[in-house]
């Protein structure tokens, strides 16, 4: 097994393919049974995909599970191929696609809308990763827009869970109890100083949000919200004949050209957000390789392009898909790195934690179980997944903006795209920056924009001899503002 002979400091085995790395379980990486075991269970954050596909394309539920499975196949070719990832969907992108998709009236027209919008943010995503133009396309987009679309697919991901209609009016009670745990678990700083205390905290914390839909599964029939899982035994069924026939090019063609080149402004808003998806995983690569100087891993977000490309330009043909093709899971990932960084013996290399896990949702999606234990509650999941990304990509909207003016555009983006889409919302940010910022449209201005959290500068000489003075005399340099509030 070549994985045993990797020396101290270098890459894992692999055989080389020009800009991939391709990696076996068993001969190049150990398989680490742990994250295979939790990857059996963790399976059902990918079937949360299917009540979305139910619902915006009104497939049957054994089409959609052929979805997920075929999704969750082309999950493996990441680690496979060399990319450092525990992949996933674009999810803050989820209610930006269910707008534009909901555009066209449901049927075929529909199916033509979201096959469109896949294949041309595949295309869009390998001449990126090829050209190594990537980073360069998000560079020259003003701070200003970049924060508004972030923002706006936040807050339309919490909009699509609490609107009339959406899934918080089915299970209330459930999503309010499981998402209350959920936001403790991932982000109380007192759930952080608590983990390690035993191994019961611990191992909840390595989870993710796991344990929170296993609640739910209890708690929901508790409430009256779902029924009690009807636990089935066997193998699960999709239904890829239906799927083929009806809802691909096998069976309905290629979508009009002006459908592809109408899906452009809302793929743009969708790769912002993916691309956010490549830096923060750059940056946990980076944070797990510094603890583990045993083994070199790299991440090459021209590779992680061509890879998630080829996804989804292939899903669209095959399977089109509304949660997308992403290029990571943030949550399991985040799980990974942590377990990859107590050393060796705990996971002897991150590509066998990773390919490891993956390898064993795509177990638990054939296992009928596991898919019936869970089915009653996938809306539970999904909102879940919605409204803990909508938090995540408020915060990082936000960031993004570098000035005050910045954040008053970035307001106006977001409110218009959950209203009314992306190309109005990529229409009104154009126009803003253009009428404020003028020459300055892709540099925007620099500030303190949370002037209140500086530190203070140090009082010039001649205002500490002024405040001297006024005190002396029993006045206050403040005075003459708070006349003028009076009046």
């Amino acid at each position: 097994m070549l994985w045993k002979k990797r020396k101290y400091g270098e890459e894992s085995p692999y055989i080389p393919a020009g800009p991939f790395q391709i990696r076996l379980p068993f001969i190049h990486y150990r398989f680490e049974w742990p994250d295979y075991v939790q990857g059996l269970l963790m399976c059902a954050v990918d079937l949360a995909a299917i009540p979305l596909l139910v619902e915006l394309l009104g497939m049957p539920f054994e089409v959609a599970l052929a979805i997920v499975i075929l999704n969750g196949l082309f999950y493996l070719t990441h680690h496979l191929l060399g990319d450092p990832v525990v992949p996933g969907w674009i999810t803050p992108a989820i209610p930006l696609i269910m707008l534009y998709c909901q555009q066209f009236p449901e049927g075929e027209e529909r199916v033509h809308a979201l096959i469109a919008f896949q294949l041309t943010l595949g295309i869009l995503s390998i001449l990126l990763g090829v050209t190594g133009l990537a980073t360069k396309v998000v560079q020259i987009i003003p701070s200003a827009m970049k924060a508004g679309i972030i923002l706006g697919a936040g807050i339309a991901a919490v909009i699509s869970v609490f609107q009339v209609g959406g899934r918080y009016e089915t299970f209330p009670w459930t999503i309010t109890i499981a998402i209350g745990i959920g936001f403790y678990l991932l982000f109380s700083k007192h759930f952080t100083k608590i983990q390690n205390h035993n191994i019961f905290t611990r191992t909840i914390g390595k989870l993710g949000i796991f344990p929170v839909i296993i609640l739910a599964v209890v708690i929901a029939p508790l409430f009256g919200e779902a029924p009690w899982p009807a636990i089935q035994w066997g193998f699960s069924s999709p239904d890829f004949i239906t799927l083929w026939n009806e809802y691909t090019i096998f069976g309905l063609g290629l979508p009009p050209l002006m459908m592809i080149i109408s899906a452009i402004p809302t793929v743009m808003a969708a790769y912002i957000v993916l691309f956010g998806d490549v830096i923060q995983n750059k940056v946990l690569v980076a944070d797990g390789a510094a603890s583990r100087p045993d083994e070199k891993i790299e991440y090459q977000p021209s590779r992680a392009h061509l890879i998630f490309g080829f996804r989804n330009a292939v899903m669209s043909i095959i399977g089109p898909d509304v949660t997308m093709c992403g290029p990571n899971w943030t949550a399991m990932q985040v799980v990974m790195i942590e377990r990859y960084k107590k050393g060796r013996k705990a996971m002897d290399s991150f590509f066998g934690g990773i390919g490891s896990f993956r390898w064993g949702t795509n177990t638990g999606l054939l296992l009928l179980p596991i898919v019936s234990l869970v089915e009653p509650i996938l809306g539970v999941a999904l909102a879940l997944t919605l409204l803990i990304q909508g938090y995540v990509s408020v915060k990082v909207g936000i960031l993004e903006a570098k000035s005050q003016t910045d954040l008053g555009i970035a307001g106006i983006i977001a409110a218009v795209l959950c209203v009314k889409g992306a190309a109005w919302a990529f229409a009104v940010g154009i126009i803003l920056c253009f009428l404020i910022y003028g020459f300055n449209f892709f540099k925007g201005e620099v500030d303190n924009t949370f002037t209140k959290d500086q530190p203070e500068l140090p009082k010039q000489p001649n205002q500490q001899n002024l405040e001297e003075d006024l005190k002396q005399n029993g006045e206050n340099i403040n005075q003459p503002e708070r006349e003028l509030v009076k009046v």
